[in-house]
């Protein structure tokens, strides 16, 4: 989630951006009048562009709003918008995360006042990123993730007489899952498997797994400690955890660990949705991608991530509301209003609701997204049903940097070909921690809030 927890199949990954420009598209007015003011927005989501297109189209003819949209590519959302807000005509809506967050602050409109703001629901208000008093972003996905299994495989593997497990219900803590991995993989040529669990490959498109979800666990459990939302230095208490889990991986994968990081994103996914492993560490957001293959949705679910953290069994898969909008102050009156009148008619209107629940399958954090409008999405499902079990999920906080994801996942890549050893992991995990939020209060002049986390 280094700019965005969403990474996606797409070719995108091999461009800086998509430029589409819908000004009179499809029956939109092309004469849209200055004082209407116009929406250039920066989106981050590749694999839903395509939608977010025929809502703008829409909302033009609706109003005669311009409406433009420019997608960045994988990777690469820091970039484009230092990039394009260096433009004279710069975006007017952002798409900020929490680690891009303290960077692009001072670009940001104060939103709490906004009729938007009022019409978004609890979660989404206490998500929203803040500096003070101010609020700055609109939430408008809550995703999740954990350990995504394949029930059909687990069940087929209980009838063995190897089986640790009869079932996947019988999975409920970290030590029972890493004697189910062991065993599947133990047996793999038996079940017609390829391994346990999809190639930790730790390449640029895949690295997100492990330095913007995995790491985020750690992090929370010695914040849980600590009673805090923030610290600006780490102990590291739990990357012992971390490892364990990241070397059951390795170990349980199709791949030999030294070539691992020659597979891609898209191969990882590949690996799961054919049916060729039974477990795939990722979010909700990889269910358009896994789904219409060899993995049917009655057979998908999700279990925590678990790692051996004591305490671990009570809580629920990881949450995060990290996507979000942000309005431009730097751009005109206009345009600001302009790109709020956008995004309430996104999450108000029957064409927004419906799009952004069942065609993108977000959970949206605003109050006009009731029962009918939630994703059908059964990973989310999963999810979710932690919490009407009460067992809370666990929160995802602030990383420092881009840099600081790219350094973990070069220590990650060098300790998986056996060049370095676990050490230099830790020393990026935790030197880099304090060193890049030094730099980041160097540059922002400020921290996170810290507060109490219970």
């Amino acid at each position: 989630m280094r700019s965005g927890i969403v990474k996606s199949m797409t070719v995108m990954t091999t461009v800086a951006m998509l430029a589409v420009g819908l000004a009179g598209c499809g029956g939109g007015s092309s004469a849209s009048s200055s004082d209407k003011g116009r929406v250039y927005f920066l989106n981050h989501k590749s694999e839903v562009a395509d939608q977010y297109h025929q809502l703008a189209k829409d909302f033009t003819k609706k109003t005669g709003i311009k409406v433009d949209i420019v997608t960045a590519a994988t990777n690469t959302l820091d970039q484009t918008t230092q990039s394009e807000l260096a433009k004279k005509d710069a975006p007017t809506i952002l798409s900020i995360g929490m680690d891009n967050f303290p960077k692009f602050k001072k670009y940001l409109l104060p939103i709490q006042d906004t009729d938007v703001y009022k019409l978004l629901d609890k979660n989404g208000k206490e998500y929203s990123m803040k500096d003070g008093n101010d609020s700055f972003t609109f939430p408008f996905a809550a995703e999740y993730y954990g350990i995504i299994y394949n029930k059909k495989i687990i069940n087929e593997y209980g009838t063995k007489p190897y089986a640790v497990v009869k079932s996947v219900d019988e999975i409920k803590d970290y030590a029972t899952l890493k004697k189910v991995i062991t065993s599947i993989q133990e047996h793999k040529d038996d079940l017609g498997l390829q391994g346990a669990v999809t190639t930790p490959s730790v390449d640029a498109s895949d690295e997100h797994r492990f330095v913007s979800h995995m790491s985020r666990i750690p992090l929370f459990y010695e914040y849980q400690d600590s009673n805090t939302t923030f610290k600006p230095e780490l102990k590291g208490t739990y990357l012992k955890n971390y490892k364990d889990l990241f070397d059951l991986e390795v170990a349980s994968s199709p791949s030999n660990p030294k070539t691992a990081s020659n597979k891609t994103y898209d191969d990882c996914v590949a690996e799961f949705s054919q049916g060729q492993v039974a477990f795939f560490p990722e979010g909700v957001w990889a269910y358009p991608l896994i789904r219409n293959n060899k993995v049917a949705d009655e057979d998908m679910g999700m279990l925590p991530y678990w790692m051996g953290i004591p305490g671990e069994e009570k809580m629920g898969p990881a949450s995060v509301y990290d996507a979000s909008w942000a309005i431009n102050k730097k751009t005109s009156k206009a345009n600001q209003e302009a790109s709020l009148k956008f995004i309430k008619w996104m999450v108000t209107s029957e064409e927004g609701k419906e799009t952004l629940s069942h065609k993108m399958s977000f959970s949206v954090p605003f109050s006009a997204f009731n029962d009918k409008y939630q994703p059908n999405n059964v990973l989310t499902l999963s999810a979710r049903a932690y919490e009407k079990q009460g067992k809370p999920l666990v929160r995802s906080f602030n990383l420092p940097s881009t840099q600081w994801g790219d350094n973990l996942a070069n220590a990650l890549l060098e300790y998986t070909q056996g060049t370095k050893d676990w050490d230099n992991v830790e020393h990026s995990y935790i030197d880099g921690w304090q060193k890049d939020w030094k730099q980041v209060k160097q540059t922002t002049g400020a921290l996170p809030t810290a507060t109490k986390l219970h």
